[in-house]
C-alpha cells in the first residue's frame, strides 16, 4: 500500500514538473511574439512616419537671387561691399557683439551691434530688403542653421538676429567666394512674387 501511494505521489510530482516546463515554454513563447510584434510595429508601423525633412529656407518663403545686369546668374558679393548690423535675439549678452566681430573680421562692413525686440529668437535670421538679395545670400552662405526672411525695407542693411540655434560660423573653406553663382533655395519666388514680406524690425541700439 505504501509503495502504491509513493508511487502515486511521485507521478503527481512528475505531471507537476511537465506542466511546469509547458507553461514555461508557453509563457516564453508569448513573451517573444510579443517582443516581435511590439518591434514590428516600432519598425514598420511608426518607422514609416519619417521625421520631416529640413525644408528650404526653414519653410519661410525666399526670394530667388537676383539676376546680374547682363542677365547671367546672380552671384555672391565681395563681403566688404555688403553692410551688416548684428542684432541680439537671446538672453546671453554680448553675444551679438561676438558675432559682429566674426563678421568684421571677414571684411563685412558692420555697424554698430543691438538688441533685437525679442530675446527669446530660436534660430538666426538674416533681415533683407528686396534692393539686397544677393548680399543676404551671401551673409547666409557664413552662417550654419539661419533663415533668410525679407521685409519691406528700401536700403542694402542686412540685419543679422542671432538666436539661441547659433554655434558658429560656416567654416570659412566652404563659404562660396565672391563671383560664383548663387545656388538659390528650392520653391524660391522671384521678388516681385514674394507675399509673405514683414516690417522692417525695430531695435535699441547697444
Amino acid at each position: 500500500m505504501t509503495q502504491a501511494n509513493d508511487e502515486r505521489a511521485a507521478r503527481k510530482q512528475y505531471i507537476r514538473r511537465r506542466q511546469k516546463v509547458v507553461f514555461t515554454i508557453t509563457g516564453t513563447i508569448l513573451t517573444i511574439a510579443l517582443v516581435i510584434s511590439l518591434l514590428f510595429f516600432h519598425v514598420g508601423g511608426l518607422g514609416n512616419v519619417k521625421s520631416a525633412a529640413v525644408q528650404p529656407n526653414y519653410g519661410q518663403q525666399a526670394p530667388c537671387a537676383a539676376q546680374e545686369q547682363d542677365g547671367s546668374k546672380g552671384k555672391y558679393v565681395e563681403n566688404r561691399n555688403i553692410t551688416v548690423r548684428v542684432l541680439n535675439g537671446t538672453e546671453f549678452a554680448g553675444f551679438a557683439q561676438a558675432v559682429s566681430s566674426a563678421l568684421q573680421n571677414r571684411e563685412f562692413n558692420t555697424q554698430a551691434a543691438g538688441n533685437y525686440t525679442s530675446s527669446k529668437v530660436e534660430r538666426t535670421m538674416i533681415i533683407f530688403g528686396k534692393n539686397a538679395i544677393n548680399q543676404a545670400y551671401t551673409v547666409n552662405s557664413n552662417f550654419t542653421d539661419a533663415t533668410m526672411v525679407m521685409d519691406d525695407r528700401e536700403d542694402m542693411l542686412i540685419d543679422v538676429v542671432v538666436g539661441a540655434t547659433f554655434d558658429n560660423l560656416q567654416n570659412q573653406k566652404k563659404v562660396p567666394t565672391a563671383g560664383k553663382e548663387i545656388d538659390s533655395f528650392e520653391g524660391c519666388v522671384t521678388v516681385d512674387k514674394m507675399t509673405d514680406v514683414q516690417k522692417a524690425p525695430e531695435h535699441d541700439a547697444v
